[in-house]
C-alpha cells in the first residue's frame, strides 16, 4: 500500500512524540490545519510542504509519497 501524504505526515508526527498542537506550534499553523491534512480532508501548499520538509529533514517527494526513503 502506498502512503499517502495525510499518513506520513502522521506517522513522521507520532515519530517525534508530538501532538498536532505541538507540530502546529513548530509549523506556524493552525492545530485545524494539521488536522484537515492528516485526514487527508485538505492538502498543504509548496511553501507548507518545504516547511514540513524541513522541520522533519526529509524530502518533499518523501511527504507526497513519490519515494519510500526520506
Amino acid at each position: 500500500m502506498e502512503l499517502k501524504f495525510s499518513d506520513r505526515l502522521k506517522e513522521l508526527r507520532h515519530e517525534k512524540g508530538l501532538n498536532q498542537i505541538e507540530l502546529a506550534k513548530q509549523l506556524g499553523v493552525s492545530n485545524g490545519i494539521i488536522s484537515l491534512w492528516e485526514n487527508n480532508l485538505r492538502e498543504p501548499g509548496m511553501y507548507s510542504l518545504v516547511q514540513i520538509a524541513v522541520f522533519f529533514d526529509v524530502s518533499v517527494d518523501y511527504l507526497v509519497g513519490l519515494r519510500d526513503t526520506p
